[in-house]
This record gives structure tokens, C-alpha cells and sequence, in this order.
């Protein structure tokens, strides 16, 4: 089955760059995959690990194309075979060693990617908007979608997919959580192999938040067959 030779070994692509520097603004990176691959997830990350308010606030699916700023913005719901990944740094002060990375999970080259189709599903809710209070978003893969393969994340400024990335409306809003879970956003348990939902959990600072939105995808894997 194609599917099967699709994730029957996959590479790793992985792109970084020395941001952000300056406080509360957007430090974005992204990676794409080789052509003739298919993008199966993907991730973050942000270093140096000592500055307490320096986190990741999104890890995403897009496209390496204009329509997409070439990852500024993220992939819509509905959309097919996504070719790229892209990590949110964001930091409550400003430092120069800042750097964000961002991971793309890809399928492994020379397999016939032909007949597989990658379906993005992606869910915004509005908040969280009070200090010290957290929001949830779940999505999943309904029919004809295929297998629930990945995931991603945001506590953002809304509107991911139709205009770049913005940060959440406070320096300490962070993600507490990006998971594979059941329709009702809890957590999946050890050893599950029907999970078809994804779920993100993102929390303010202790500040309100005005206009943040927290979002959520699912990468759902169909062979064809």
C-alpha cells in the first residue's frame, strides 16, 4: 500500500535563523520539504533554554509559495499536500542570541508520493484573552480525509491563514500543549491507535490579552487505496 511506503521511512529537514531579537515580535522560520516528497509533520524549537520568557508559539503547516508569503502564513483548512513547516519564536524581552528553529517531517526521497494526498484541518478559536486563564481548539480528519499522522499549534493574533503571522495581543502567552487527543480535546492514552483529533492548548501571562486566538491543526494521510 502506498501508504504504508509513504511513512515507511521519512528525513528530516530543519531550517533556523537568529530570531526574534527584539521583544513581543514574531521570530518565524521555515522549512520545506524536497520535491516529490510529502510533508508528514513537522516542529519547533527555540533556543537558548535560560531566558525564562523566550518560547515557541506556533508550529504550523503551509506552503513554500506567494499565495502563503512562503510560510507567513499558514495552511487553511481544507487544503491539500502542504510542502513546508513553520516555527513561532516569541520572547517577552529582547535578546540578541535568540534563534528559532523549525522542523519538517517529510516522506523519504525516491517514494511515489503520486497517489497520496496530505488534507490540512485547521480550527481558530477566539482568546485567550484574560491574564492567567487558558483556551483549548480541537480539530480532526472526518471521511474520505484519511489517518490522523500529525499536528500542529498557535496562540496567535488570529487570522493565520489569510494574513502573516502575528503574535497574541501579550509578551507571556505561551503554548501549554499540542496533542493528538478524542473530539473532546483530552489527551489520548499510551498505546492508541485510533486517534483521529488534534488538540492545542494555549495560556496568557499574567497580563490580559486582548485579540489573541489560539489554533490547531491536524495532518490527515490518505494512500488511495
Amino acid at each position: 500500500m502506498l501508504h504504508q511506503q509513504l511513512i515507511n521511512h521519512t528525513q528530516v529537514v530543519m531550517s533556523k535563523a537568529n530570531t526574534p531579537t527584539t521583544g513581543a515580535t514574531v521570530g518565524r522560520v521555515t522549512a520545506t520539504c524536497p520535491a516529490n516528497t510529502r510533508l508528514l509533520g513537522g516542529g519547533a524549537r527555540t533556543t537558548p533554554g535560560n531566558t525564562g520568557s523566550y518560547k515557541a508559539i506556533a508550529s504550523f503547516p503551509t506552503f513554500n509559495n506567494s499565495a502563503h508569503n512562503y510560510g507567513a502564513k499558514a495552511a487553511a483548512d481544507g487544503e491539500t499536500n502542504p510542502d513546508s513547516w513553520s516555527a513561532v519564536g516569541w520572547d517577552g524581552s529582547s535578546n540578541s542570541a535568540n534563534y528559532t528553529y523549525a522542523y519538517a517531517i517529510c516522506s523519504g526521497s525516491g517514494i511515489n508520493v503520486s497517489g497520496a494526498t496530505v488534507k490540512v484541518r485547521h480550527s481558530e478559536v477566539s482568546g485567550p484573552t484574560s491574564g492567567s486563564t487558558g483556551q483549548t481548539a480541537t480539530v480532526g480528519c472526518g471521511g474520505g480525509d484519511g489517518k490522523l499522522v500529525s499536528g500542529g499549534a498557535a496562540v496567535s493574533g488570529g487570522s493565520v491563514t489569510t494574513t502573516d503571522f502575528a503574535g497574541p495581543g501579550s509578551g507571556g502567552d505561551h503554548l501549554n500543549g499540542s496533542f493528538p487527543s478524542t473530539s473532546g480535546g483530552a489527551a489520548v492514552s499510551d498505546g492508541t491507535t485510533t486517534a483521529a483529533y488534534w488538540t492545542a492548548a494555549a495560556h496568557t501571562g499574567g497580563q490580559s490579552s486582548p485579540g489573541t486566538h489560539t489554533d490547531v491543526w491536524a495532518l490527515c494521510a490518505d494512500d488511495g487505496v
